[in-house]
């Protein structure tokens, strides 16, 4: 449904979904990185395939999530049904998680964690496209001076806050360090030619997506399984490359157990999983962005 140049969708949510707390997720999740805020959950993005930049705005009205878009140039966006479904995508409101409390009771420890953080639906980067760039801009740098890059390229080269498109990134000079503008030149090459499409991507089966997303340069198997999970936002992708979710399984469920191991019982949404033992570990430990535990 259209109203002016923005256009609305109610979408019913299946399983269980506050909007504070994806709110919550989302204003810390780097490299966004926004301030605390109330009411909507808002964001500005690169579209998929137009690469049109977008604002989005989410609401809750009980189970039914109503999502608007418009572009940020006051325009109609080019195609309103993918540009909902990218939103819908990359906050996970997509994905029918009915069995996501039965996976608690059944692994008590993911239970704990569904308690802490009640309802947490994954979000994920705005595109594969962003995941991949991200990938490669955070590539053996701090997280702070990989939000710097991503902040600096955002300033000089994107629209209104959404990440540069990817023939911006091909035509520029960029000025990075190491290889990361060779990396970042073949991920908008990947981009323009349908190889990171989230749609295209969350088709396909898991371990072949991250086969096929190894396949541009510079990213690796660690890489691929962030453009997968944290990009596509697959729900049911499996990390094997993580030595963070590789500790924190460790530490939770003892000595001698790997993700295999404990996964099996993650099914269908193992992502969720490991990404929800993720968010645990850091807000224990701060080890990421090497800040004192449990400072918000």
């Amino acid at each position: 449904m259209a109203a002016g140049r923005t256009v609305t969708h109610d979408l019913e949510v299946r399983g269980p979904w506050p909007l504070s707390t994806s709110r919550r997720f989302w204003e810390g999740f780097a490299p966004q990185r926004l301030p605390s805020q109330e009411g909507p959950l808002t964001t500005v993005f690169r579209a998929d395939r137009t690469w049109e930049s977008l604002r989005a705005q989410v609401t809750q009205d009980g189970p039914i999530a109503r999502i608007s878009v418009g572009r940020t140039d006051g325009g109609d966006p080019r195609d309103p049904e993918a540009a909902i479904a990218q939103v819908a995508r990359f906050l996970s409101l997509d994905v029918d998680a009915g069995s996501w409390p039965t996976i608690g009771e059944h692994d008590p420890v993911i239970g704990d964690l569904q308690h802490e953080l009640p309802g947490l639906r994954p979000c994920g980067f705005h595109s594969p496209y962003e995941a991949a760039a991200w990938a490669v801009l955070s590539q053996r740098v701090r997280i702070t001076q990989a939000a710097s890059l991503h902040e600096r390229l955002t300033a000089d080269l994107g629209e209104d806050g959404a990440f540069p498109a990817p023939q911006a990134l091909l035509e520029a000079d960029l000025d990075l360090p190491g290889r990361k503008a060779e990396y970042l030149r073949a991920v908008a090459r990947a981009a323009l030619d349908g190889t990171l499409d989230g749609e295209h991507l969350r088709g396909l089966d898991p371990d072949d997506t991250f086969t096929e997303v190894q396949g541009i340069r510079g990213l690796g198997p660690f890489a691929a399984e962030l453009v997968v999970i944290r990009g596509a936002n697959a729900p049911d992708a499996l990390p094997r490359h993580e030595r963070r979710l590789a500790q924190e399984i460790t530490e939770r469920y003892g000595e001698g157990t790997d993700v295999a191991t404990v996964s099996s019982a993650w099914r269908p949404l193992r992502s969720w999983a490991a990404v929800l033992l993720r968010i645990g570990r850091e807000e224990r430990t701060g080890e990421i962005e090497g800040r004192s535990p449990g400072r918000e």
